[in-house]
């Protein structure tokens, strides 16, 4: 999860949400990712997504199977989609995201049993660290969209 921080803050430094992610394999990073929808005009680049990309790329086959998915912020409906598609194991998550989070704070995805892919899901680790960057992040936006200083 550190190393996912540390992503998340080098989207941070590129001026979009500070989000990072990584996935590991038999203890080693395969891949990873920080948010970047807004550079790369990517409505899909979220750093889950450009984990996976990575770690596919990596492992040469998309899906990656006995991978744990370290990401800073609960995943959305979207992420957990690619994440399931993915074939991912296990999902450790930081900060709930009380409004998009798609592991059970506005929805829970991965519970629901219908899906053909469960993944074992853990948050609320280093989750202040990562709440805390995020809402740094949107206090210093909102301070400069009203000239404050």
């Amino acid at each position: 999860m550190r190393s996912a921080l540390d992503l998340a803050g080098q989207a941070q430094d590129a001026g979009e949400v500070p989000v990072g992610a990584v996935v590991v394999k038999n203890g080693a990073i395969i891949g990873r990712g920080y948010n970047c929808p807004i550079s790369a005009a990517d409505p899909t680049a979220h750093a889950e997504v450009m984990a996976l990309r990575d770690a596919a790329q990596h492992m040469g086959n998309y899906r990656l199977a006995d991978c744990t998915l370290y990401v800073t912020l609960e995943p959305c409906a979207m992420c957990v989609g690619a994440i399931f598609h993915a074939r991912i194991a296990r999902l450790v998550y930081g900060a709930a995201d009380p409004k998009t989070g798609a592991c059970g704070s506005v929805i829970d995805l991965p519970a629901e049993m219908r899906l053909n892919h469960h993944t074992q899901v853990t948050g609320s680790i280093l989750a202040e660290e990562g709440s805390n960057r995020l809402k740094q992040f949107f206090a210093e936006r909102r301070k400069r969209a009203t000239g404050a200083e």
